[in-house]
């Protein structure tokens, strides 16, 4: 059965940053202003970018985990379900790939060997994950020099941000009789989430 983190993510994530793109472009003109806007929404852009994909991640993995134990006796399902969610990285942590494959490894996955093998661009958009938590941290936290990736800098790259999210163009269906598996998603959903220079 279809998931339903794919689901918000196409549909109520896609839609939120849809708009966040909308803002960045009636924020024209040539004033001496415009700069400091469209800083301020680039920030605001990336935050909220990581944000959504965390709640993806999140939710993806409560979804894998309930797959998992739902062929076990009821009465254990909940003890089992809670040792494979409680205390993940993902529920208080930026969805980093130090942190995805923590947590998707509880689930009894080799989760970036399989990620990468899978497609030789996974191993960019690894690293470009990587960048986002830094920027996300930098953002929140309004520190630009402790960081070596964005240290001197203010202005988060725009032109790169659903670039940094790796895993926009899967999806993710619920086989009745085996493990969570990964298609790609139809072509509507591609070219929405390629919006921006994905």
């Amino acid at each position: 059965m279809p998931s339903l983190s794919l689901k918000y993510w196409n549909e109520t994530a896609a839609i939120a940053l849809d708009r966040m793109e909308s803002a960045h472009r009636a924020v024209g003109g040539t004033g001496r202003g415009r700069r400091y806007a469209t800083q301020q929404i680039n920030q605001s852009y990336l935050v909220l970018l990581s944000s959504h994909f965390q709640q993806f991640c999140r939710s993806l993995h409560s979804e894998a985990a309930a797959h998992l134990v739902s062929a076990i006796d009821p009465l254990l399902r909940p003890i089992v379900q809670d040792s494979l969610t409680v205390g993940r990285k993902l529920d208080q942590g930026n969805p980093n790939p130090s942190n995805l494959g923590a947590d998707f490894g509880r689930l009894g996955m080799s989760f970036w060997d399989d990620v990468t093998s899978s497609r030789k661009r996974n191993v960019a958009r690894k690293n470009n994950l990587a960048k986002m938590g830094h920027w996300r941290n930098a953002i929140a936290h309004q520190d630009f020099t402790s960081v070596t990736h964005v240290r001197g800098s203010v202005a988060a790259p725009r032109s790169r941000f659903r670039k940094f999210v790796p895993f926009a163009p899967i999806a993710v269906t619920w086989p009745e009789t085996s493990t969570p598996s990964s298609s790609r998603t139809s072509k509507p959903s591609r070219d929405r989430m390629q919006r921006g220079n994905l």
